[in-house]
Formats: C-alpha cells, sequence, structure tokens
C-alpha cells in the first residue's frame, strides 16, 4: 500500500493546474517569497493573462526586467516587509494607489456584469422552458413548482444586479475621489495648477471677466537655506492657510513651488485688490516661530500682482501680465501688491 508521502507525491506530479506552475514562475521571475500576499498578487496576473493588470505587468517587465515593490504596490498588490524599496525610491503616492484600486474595480464590475449576462440568459432559456412545460400540463403542483424554480432565478438575478449596482457606486466615488486627488496640491492641500486653468478658462468659456493675482513668498530660498525644507513647507501651509481664509468663496491654488494664484470671480478689480491685501497684512503681523526649538523664524511676507481679464483673453496673456506686476512689486521693496 502507498504512504500518504507517496501519494501526495504521485498527486502532484499528476496535477493539471497549469495556474499554480505559472505562479511559481511569475514569483522565480521576480524574485519574490512565496508569501500569501505576493502569491494573491501573482494568481491575479496569471489567472487572466488578457486582463488590464496583465497587460500593465508585461508592459513594466518588457525586456526581462523584474517588478519592484513600488510596481506592485502601484498596480494595487500588497508586499511583505521584508521588500524594501530601492534606495532612494519615491513612495507611491495616495493618488497612485487609488487609480491601482479604481483599476482592480473596473476588472471586478467586468467580471461581475459577464456573469450577470450568463445568468440572464440561462434564466431566459429556463423561462421558455418552463412556460412550454405549463401549458403542457394541468397538475396544478406542478406549475406551483416550475414558478418556485422561476422566482428563485429571480430573487439570484435580483441580488447578483443589486451587487453591480453597489460595486458601480463604490466605483463612481473611488473615480470622483481620483479626479479631485489629480487637481490638488498634496502639500497645502490646495487646488493645484491644472484645477486652476480649467477653472479659468470655464470663466472664459462663459463670457466672465475675473481678476487674477499672483502670489509669490519673499526669500523664500533664504528660509529653506537656514531651517531647512520641512519648515519651508509649514511656511507654505501657513501662507495656504491667510490666501483661503481672506478670500473666501474665491479659488485660491498653489501654482508651483512658492507661488500661488488666486482667482477672483464676481467682484470689481478694487475689491479684489484690497481682499488679497487684507492677506498680505495677515501673514506679514504674524511672527513665526520655530516649533522645535522656540527660535523665531522672523517675518514672513509675500508679494504679489494683480490684474483683470479681457473679454476673450487667453490665460497666457493674463497671467503674464500680473506676473509682470508681482516682479514690480518685489523690485520696489517686496511685502507688497501691484495692479494694473
Amino acid at each position: 500500500m502507498a504512504t500518504a508521502r507517496e501519494a501526495r507525491r504521485v498527486a502532484l506530479d499528476n496535477r493539471a493546474d497549469p495556474v499554480f506552475d505559472r505562479i511559481g514562475l511569475f514569483l522565480a521571475q521576480h524574485r519574490l517569497s512565496p508569501d500569501p500576499l505576493h502569491y494573491a498578487f501573482a494568481h491575479r496576473v496569471v489567472s487572466n493573462p488578457a486582463g488590464v493588470l496583465a497587460q500593465s505587468v508585461a508592459a513594466l517587465t518588457e525586456g526581462g526586467i523584474r517588478l519592484t515593490a513600488r510596481d506592485i504596490e502601484k498596480l494595487g498588490g500588497q508586499v511583505v516587509t521584508a521588500v524594501t524599496q530601492p534606495e532612494g525610491a519615491e513612495a507611491p503616492s495616495a493618488t497612485d494607489g487609488l487609480v491601482a484600486q479604481t483599476q482592480m474595480q473596473v476588472e471586478g464590475f467586468t467580471d461581475m456584469m459577464h456573469a450577470i449576462r450568463a445568468e440572464t440568459q440561462d434564466f431566459g432559456r429556463n423561462l421558455a422552458a418552463s412556460a412550454d412545460a405549463m401549458r403542457s400540463t394541468d397538475r396544478t403542483e406542478d406549475i406551483v413548482r416550475l414558478t418556485n424554480v422561476m422566482l428563485d432565478r429571480v430573487q439570484s438575478a435580483e441580488a447578483r444586479l443589486a451587487a453591480a449596482t453597489h460595486e458601480a457606486e463604490e466605483l463612481r466615488l473611488k473615480l470622483e475621489e481620483a479626479r479631485d486627488n489629480a487637481r490638488r496640491d498634496p502639500l497645502t492641500d490646495l487646488p493645484n495648477r491644472r484645477a486652476f486653468e480649467e477653472r479659468f478658462a470655464a470663466h472664459m468659456v462663459a463670457g466672465e471677466q475675473v481678476c487674477l493675482a499672483v502670489c509669490d513668498v519673499d526669500r523664500f530660498k533664504r528660509v529653506n537655506d537656514r531651517f531647512g525644507h520641512s519648515v519651508g513647507d509649514r511656511v507654505l501651509r501657513a501662507i495656504a492657510e491667510a490666501l483661503t481664509t481672506a478670500c473666501p468663496g474665491h479659488l485660491v491654488a498653489r501654482y508651483g513651488g512658492e507661488e500661488f494664484t488666486v482667482l477672483f470671480a464676481g467682484i470689481t478689480l478694487d475689491q479684489a485688490y484690497a481682499t488679497l491685501d487684507q492677506a498680505r497684512g495677515i501673514v506679514a503681523t504674524k511672527r513665526y516661530r520655530l516649533r522645535e526649538s522656540d527660535e523665531p523664524l522672523g517675518a514672513v511676507t509675500f508679494s504679489a500682482g494683480i490684474t483683470e481679464s479681457q473679454p476673450g483673453e487667453f490665460l497666457g496673456a493674463v497671467f503674464g501680465r500680473a506676473d509682470k506686476l508681482l516682479y514690480a512689486a518685489k523690485d520696489n521693496g517686496r511685502n507688497r501688491i501691484h495692479r494694473a
């Protein structure tokens, strides 16, 4: 009689599961340990070779390149703590993770809809057969039985459709979140340059005039050089908060680096100037200190240029005019606003 070990060996030798073999090959090729997290990711790749995930992996590994931990996380997988990022590698952003999650949900939703379609087709065939059967019988119990069978199939289809509807709603919310993240600055949580440009374009399409301000932190490089980038980041967040508080109802965006933009709609240039100057005064009167040592940081100020758009004017022209006014303000002593 064969021993249990021999029986297990025979079963393994005779197994007809190519997916298992492909998973092992995948893990070996990318030097991934046989951890459940790695196995789950590999299974998703090899079990659907025509899917979006498998195609993404193929594009990343073309030419014999191995997947990195960051690649796996960006694609929605997880890595064990023993797998480390290469030195100097950038950690995956929240947006990358969200895009990967959304991609996974799209795949799952597609699979679910295919399954519902197949079930609906089966139900249609069964319903037609049941109708023929009911026409050919006079027995009440047979009609009741067939009716119950149909009701069960209807309830099953309803449950699957409810699950698909829930999945679609989750997907919609994820996509809205991804869209919002793509238009938001991660440091200050303000709208970013892309969001600012889209809003300006929307006002121009609607034929509305706006006032555009370009603001720049004065001597920001000195802050970074003396106190470090972490303190510089705090300064940028403080400016962002001051502008947002002083300009309610108007779009305040981080344009890039230490530069901010404000888009004033529905008010005159004089009103926009007064509002922005109030923010400038609030920032200039504050005296910041280092959180760690209580050492005074000194005054933090910003300069700005503000101008009003003309009908049909392109963003480049309006922004360029405001930018020239900004540098005129800096040349004239900083901590001031020029307008035109």
